[in-house]
């Protein structure tokens, strides 16, 4: 758990920014592709989603270092042994969607956010609207994921 924690470098701040997005922004394919309001758009709601994941995981903390798992049933202990471990792995996968987040934002500081590492094409603003840290076009992705089912079928 203290490794998610650990993750936000000690009260990591998002960098200053010399835009200031409208409060009603939304990105519009009318605009140019990755201009400095779309760039800060998907910066703040990464920042917004990485600190959210870093909450939920402070809470499991303070739960699990208040709450003794010891319940004097079996049943109701296996329950809970049952329950915890499923928060865990969801901590887990949070862990690493961080390390995704994080890489997200290190893309926009290079300015290579919303450009398929593949291709190097645009990817779409619906896609980086429903998946921010998207690294890959639709078509990209697909192809990726059909020649990873073809070498585990091998």
């Amino acid at each position: 758990m203290a490794s998610v924690l650990n993750s936000d470098k000690d009260g990591e701040k998002p960098p200053k920014s010399t835009v200031t997005l409208p409060a009603d922004y939304r990105p519009s394919s009318d605009e140019e592709f990755m201009n400095p309001l779309q760039l800060e758009y998907f910066r703040q709601r990464l920042w917004d989603w990485k600190k959210q994941i870093l909450a939920e995981a402070e809470g499991t903390l303070a739960v699990l270092q208040n709450e003794p798992l010891r319940e004097p049933d079996l049943n109701d202990r296996a329950s809970s042994e049952t329950d915890w471990s499923i928060e865990l792995r969801t901590r887990d996968r949070q862990r690493k969607l961080i390390s995704k987040i994080d890489a997200a934002l290190r893309r926009i500081d290079d300015g290579e956010y919303g450009y398929c590492e593949v291709t190097g094409e645009p990817i779409s603003l619906g896609r980086l609207e429903a998946r921010p840290i998207a690294t890959m076009t639709v078509e990209a992705q697909e192809r990726h994921e059909r020649q990873e089912k073809i070498s585990r079928d091998d």
